[in-house]
């Protein structure tokens, strides 16, 4: 039996990511689900703490919809970021292992922006983890590139795989953060959202 919404919005989240979809459902909210395309090209000279929250306001601009006056698009992007360099989604296996390598044994941040719109509103905001990894073995990367899918996710790993059970050794932030939507900010910011 689903819990009956506890906000009065009407939460639509643009989104094709199965985690986020997986999260947004956690917070017992009355929740569609949509999807939005864009380019996920940075625009030149935005620094890399503010990818993610730049890449969540373009798509939410990008969704194509008129929101009713008890509804909220969110959307949101997540990046991750190894000292001064940006770990996009790997184009192929070649390039998954080389993030994965690159992360071993090193302490990154993973970056989620996200937006927030209603009819009369916009806020953004973004929400910072350090993630810290174990040395990983080859055979390790190997594995987990051959039975698991790094190609759609930033970094080249998803932290609710089997990469995160067995390699990851701590993060300060929020799991949900680097699981793709900080969930506890989300709510907070609904809760504080003004009816037009």
């Amino acid at each position: 039996m689903t819990a009956a919404p506890i906000h009065p919005w009407q939460v639509i989240l643009a989104s094709a990511s199965p985690r986020r979809r997986e999260l947004i459902a956690g917070l017992d909210l009355s929740v569609s689900i949509t999807r939005v395309d864009v380019d996920e090209t940075p625009s030149p000279g935005t620094p890399l703490r503010e990818v993610a929250e730049e890449l969540a306001v373009r798509k939410s601009h990008a969704w194509p919809g008129t929101l009713g006056p008890d509804q909220v698009l969110i959307t949101a992007d997540t990046t991750v970021l190894l000292h001064d360099r940006l770990l996009n989604k790997p184009a192929d296996d070649e390039e998954a292992r080389s993030m994965l390598h690159a992360l071993s044994g090193v302490t990154h941040e993973v970056v989620t922006g996200v937006c927030l719109r209603t009819s009369g509103e916009l806020i953004s905001f973004s929400d910072v983890a350090s993630v810290r990894f174990a040395d990983l073995s080859d055979a390790e990367i190997e594995h987990y590139i051959r039975h698991y899918s790094p190609l759609d996710k930033a970094g080249a790993y998803g932290v609710q795989d089997w990469i995160g059970h067995t390699g990851v050794e701590r993060i300060e932030g929020s799991y949900f953060t680097v699981m793709g939507l900080p969930t506890h900010r989300v709510y907070r910011a609904i809760k504080e959202l003004r009816p037009t």
